[in-house]
């Protein structure tokens, strides 16, 4: 097991880029099986929850090559549609290769997946749309078998704009008979990704950042080389990590019409931030200004960032309230921010953070990924020295997050407890 010792107090400010997006990257190497052939993918970020898929893209039978900014998959040799168990609970996205797999094979056979334990996250959704398309599902000890002889195109109504269950019906769909619609689908920039590299690659799919996503089916994918978006979450917490320690941050390679509530919820807290299309500029004062917070689907306020802004607060001037109307589990972290004294009272889905003068350091753990760095942003503002375990979470979503924020003047080392 890893820490992070960091020693708080230190002013953060510099030029940074963003990595590329881990929420986009994930759907997008599931769908390198779909094509039987070579797909080349640049700007993948290096991290546990790539490395995870890309172990599995493997033991599925395909072959894959990295250098340094650059992945190949040649996936033609698949041969395996069972998704390895102890894989699968490693990491809840790896539900997404079972749209893969039934879409290119007609059947799949996998376990509930694991990873953050942050709340309901059902996968009843795309079990319901499976059906929908004609796939026939046994659920028998823990394992789920789909399997069908077409997928037939349907329109399928999500009950709530699921992006996992977005992603599966398209990645399922690609080579459906007739045409498939999602209503109600998710409107995240990582859905619109996923519909860009799939119709460089042959797909017909169009309306991705609408409520209305039309798949029609097609006979045949080609070679592709594809470019991931950024991540939009890492430059919020970057932001974030800038703002708390009242420093000066210029954030490159981000789209910046992902960030657009996000850096709203900046200037709220009475940041001066510069926004241009392809890098944003933030410069924070001496004491940030408590605010109110409601997270919801894109484009609103993502709960991703939810509890890493919620660290931000906990000095801020003021009291805020936050609302985490996605996910029931997302104040984990409230109980280990406590201890380096911050100030949380929870009451169902509603936090209330009362802001105090200063933190100070301690010796706490993460409980999940989002939670960890939200841990880490509270250190970096912290008077003393901070140690936070189980950094393994924190390791699944960001690229060498320690390197950047070190390079910008903090002070984070990694501790290897063996």
């Amino acid at each position: 097991m890893k820490s992070y010792i960091v020693e708080g107090g230190n002013i953060l400010s510099g030029e940074i880029e963003v990595s590329g997006s881990k929420n986009a990257s994930l759907p997008i190497l599931a769908a390198s099986i779909l094509n039987a052939n070579t797909t080349k993918l640049y700007n993948i970020p290096r991290i546990q929850d790539t490395k995870i898929t890309l172990k599995i893209l493997k033991l599925l039978g395909c072959e894959v090559k990295s250098k340094k900014g650059k992945i190949v998959i040649d996936s033609k040799n698949i041969y395996i549609t069972e998704i390895p168990e102890e894989l699968m609970r490693e990491m809840r996205s790896s539900i997404i290769l079972a749209g893969a797999l039934i879409g290119r094979f007609k059947k799949v056979k996998f376990s509930y997946p694991g990873g953050c334990d942050i709340g309901s996250r059902p996968i009843d959704l795309h079990l319901k749309a499976f059906r929908k398309l004609g796939i026939k599902i046994e659920e028998k000890s823990g394992f789920i078998t789909c399997t069908c002889d077409k997928i037939v195109g349907n329109e399928i109504s999500l009950d709530f704009p699921s992006v996992g269950a977005t992603e599966n019906i398209m990645l399922a769909s690609i080579f459906c008979e007739g045409v498939t619609y999602i209503k109600n689908s998710a409107l995240e920039p990582e859905i619109v990704d996923l519909q860009k590299f799939l119709n460089k690659m042959g797909a017909k799919i169009e309306g991705a950042g609408t409520s209305i996503i039309k798949i029609t089916g097609v006979k045949n994918l080609k070679e592709v080389s594809y470019n991931v978006m950024p991540d939009r979450i890492e430059a919020g917490t970057l932001l974030c990590a800038a703002a708390v320690t009242g420093g000066n941050l210029k954030l490159k390679n981000i789209e910046t019409e992902h960030i657009e509530a996000i850096i709203d919820k900046l200037r709220d807290m009475g940041c001066e931030l510069e926004v241009e299309k392809r890098q944003v500029e933030l410069k924070s004062i001496r004491k940030i200004k408590a605010i109110d917070i409601k997270t919801m689907p894109y484009p609103g306020f993502p709960t991703d960032l939810q509890s890493i802004f919620s660290a931000v607060l906990t000095v801020a001037k003021g009291t805020s309230i936050i609302t985490e109307n996605i996910f029931e589990s997302r104040y984990k972290c409230m109980s280990e921010l406590k201890r380096m004294g911050a100030k949380v009272t929870i009451d169902n889905r509603i936090a209330v953070i009362k802001g105090v003068r200063k933190l100070t350091g301690s010796n706490v753990k993460a409980t999940d990924l989002r939670g960890g760095a939200a841990l880490l942003i509270a250190a970096l503002s912290a008077k003393g020295k901070t140690k936070i375990d189980n950094i393994e979470y924190i390791l699944r979503g960001y690229e060498s997050l320690d390197k950047k924020l070190n390079k910008l003047g903090a002070k984070v080392y990694i501790k290897d407890n063996k």
